[in-house]
């Protein structure tokens, strides 16, 4: 296309055949699950993956628009949490009525989209720098408004998120086709849509031809903001909370689906259908290896690797309409394309033929969803309860949440798509578990809490240890080691549910002792990286600190390894969770007290409760199992590593 022309908006035609090979893909994906899994073709469970892609597909449709004009917005995930929270806030906190507080939230979002749009236009700066600065500003305004808590929702805009039109299509499945048709209208329709083509396809061109570009710039951002306004409440609604957090990592999902559906990155190319067909691609995919037992690590391998394939084919196309072949279709390449195939054949027929082979008679199914394996704590509870599987011969199926309750939400989704005799959860969240506890009651399925409890529903037991009374016995140790004099505090993840417990149990004891004084508190998020820069910081304004109280081990290491020869000597470290390397630290020395929660035994109880409840066909509800916390000191590690 010469430069001085303007790009048109595809053909309809010729958008379907760019969408065709994503649809093949889509379709053949479709079939390999429904051989591998019986419980993929279920009505039930392809209703799961519509609701499960709502979201993600609602932030697509947005980022298609921005995408299609040559740019990027790395911000929809945050503002998606921001809107939210501002939905929250003005019922919980401003007393709107929520059919007001709607139309506030999804102002926030296109506010953000329309501040975003203005530094890239006005001030020159680049879409991927604007975008990524809304994004880290978005993400701490709700943290801010929420103040680090999520907002709990009720009303009808709770039922939005689990209730059905008609009784059999889910209200977010209706919402992401109603915001599909609007995305189609725009982009075919509209002048602002051929305008996104033009600027896409050449910007000069386009303002040579009379669009006002920058307008047209500003327009885009503001409807990326706004519909990334409505993935966030639809979001809350699903979760029945606004999340501080939700959102997260999100926007990565949205590029991905728009590529996968066949846009180019350098813009002039995209459709709404091919975004919807990127969408579902990633909701079967994940849905599908969910269903197949697959690793969450495995998992994310495998999303990886499809959005590499996207993108190598979007090169293949660009290099075809410009007419050069280049290295990326030689003969070599095409033979190792064949044999990554004739592997993926294989390993797919292997898969089938070992479900032949499996045992006769049937297992009881435990699903055991994880709110992250990311951390030490939460893969010794999985180990624990995989040895107590193990041993009482059920088969269990464990996914990791990856501290997003909305993933959460699709894994116990899943789990009762699977039939599944028992579910054992571990909330990302207490109040965002709460519909999907519930939905499993619905089903006729014991749920059993692990570490923290659902706020609502009905569970058969929790097996937890008190997080509350954990983070009072850190505050009692710590002043006995200490005495008198400055402290700081390692807050975990803000919105957690542990975060808060820990906090509270310490924060509340402390106050019993005014000769200890809290110079710092910071979260750290509960990683041991963030820990040490967090801990470097505080020292350099607070040399005098003479004790330091982490939420979990992996923040307390990150504290030691700041402190250097001080950790355990002049700085009194206090770590929570009793994980290995935290022990071993408190046998060294460096860590000078650690409140042990015994992690395997509590995978273990789980476990145990969940197969009792199957087994009896109980639903509960019944009282909590207590795992107790204690605190280890280097004085006690032996006696207590020889009791587990």
């Amino acid at each position: 296309m010469p430069d001085n022309e303007v790009k048109q908006r595809p053909r309809p035609l010729s958008a379907l055949g760019r969408t065709a090979g994503p649809l093949t893909g889509l379709l053949v994906l479709a079939v390999l699950l429904a051989v591998l899994s019986p419980d993929f073709l279920t009505a039930n469970n392809l209703l799961n993956v519509g609701v499960q892609a709502s979201v993600v597909a609602v932030l697509a449709f947005g980022m298609t628009f921005v995408i299609v004009s040559g740019g990027i917005d790395l911000s929809v995930g945050s503002v998606a949490g921001l809107s939210g929270i501002v939905t929250g806030w003005a019922v919980a906190g401003a007393g709107l009525p929520l059919w007001l507080a709607i139309p506030v939230g999804l102002a926030a979002g296109a506010a953000a989209g329309l501040l975003s749009g203005v530094l890239i236009t006005a001030g020159r700066v680049p879409p991927f720098i604007a975008t990524l600065a809304m994004l880290s500003v978005a993400r701490g305004l709700a943290l801010v408004l929420a103040d680090g808590r999520p907002i709990s929702l009720d009303g009808w805009l709770a039922e939005l998120g689990s209730g059905e039109l008609f009784g059999f299509l889910p209200y977010p499945v209706l919402v992401m086709l109603v915001i599909g048709l609007l995305t189609a209208f725009v982009l075919r329709r509209t002048y602002a849509g051929r305008a996104m083509y033009a600027i896409g396809g050449n910007a000069e061109a386009a303002r040579l031809s009379g669009i006002k570009v920058s307008r047209q710039k500003l327009l885009i951002y503001a409807l990326s903001g706004l519909f990334a306004a409505v993935a966030g409440i639809l979001l809350a609604a699903r979760l029945a909370s606004a999340q501080p957090e939700a959102g997260t990592g999100y926007e990565l999902d949205a590029i991905a689906a728009v590529v996968i559906g066949g846009a180019s990155l350098a813009g002039g190319v995209g459709s709404a259908l091919g975004t919807f067909v990127g969408a579902l691609v990633l909701a079967v995919l994940r849905n599908g290896l969910n269903l197949l037992d697959v690793s969450a690590f495995w998992q994310q391998v495998a999303i990886g690797a499809v959005i590499a394939v996207a993108v190598l084919f979007d090169t293949l196309r660009q290099r075809r309409r410009t007419g050069r072949r280049g290295a990326l279709r030689t003969p070599a390449v095409r033979r190792a394309i064949a044999a990554v195939t004739a592997l993926i054949v294989v390993a797919a027929g292997w898969a089938v033929y070992e479900r032949q082979q499996g045992p006769a008679d049937a297992k009881l199914r435990i699903a055991l969803s994880v709110s992250t394996l990311n951390n030490p704590f939460f893969v010794d509870v999985r180990a624990g309860a995989q040895a107590e599987a193990d041993r009482l011969g059920v088969e269990l199926s464990v996914t990791d949440a990856g501290e997003d309750a909305s993933q959460q939400a699709n894994a116990v989704q899943n789990a009762i798509a699977r039939n599944a005799d028992a579910i054992i959860v571990n909330p990302v969240d207490s109040d965002a578990v709460v519909p999907s506890v519930k939905a499993a009651n619905d089903a006729g399925i014991p749920v059993v809490g692990v570490d923290r409890a659902p706020s609502a529903g009905t569970v058969v037991t929790t097996v937890a240890s008190d997080n509350v009374t954990g983070g009072q016995l850190a505050a009692r140790e710590l002043v006995r080691l200490v005495g008198s004099g400055p402290v700081a505090v390692l807050e975990g993840k803000p919105g957690t549910s542990a975060a808060r417990e820990r906090g509270e149990g310490f924060t509340n004891e402390i106050r019993n002792h005014p000769q200890i004084q809290v110079v710092a508190s910071q979260p750290a998020d509960f990683d041991r990286t963030k820990a040490l820069d967090v801990m470097q910081n505080i020292m350099q304004s607070h040399p005098e600190v003479k004790g330091v109280f982490a939420a979990n081990d992996e923040m307390a290491l990150g504290a030691v390894k700041a402190l250097g020869a001080r950790a355990g000597t002049d700085v009194k470290v206090v770590g929570f969770d009793g994980t290995p390397e935290g022990l071993d630290a408190v046998r060294a020395g460096t860590e000078s007290a650690d409140v042990a929660q015994q992690p395997k035994l509590l995978g273990k109880a789980a476990v145990e409760q969940a197969v009792r409840a199957a087994r009896d066909h109980n639903q509960g509800p019944g009282p909590a199992t207590s795992i107790p916390v204690q605190v280890v000191t280097r004085e006690t590690v032996e006696q207590f590593l020889r009791n587990q």
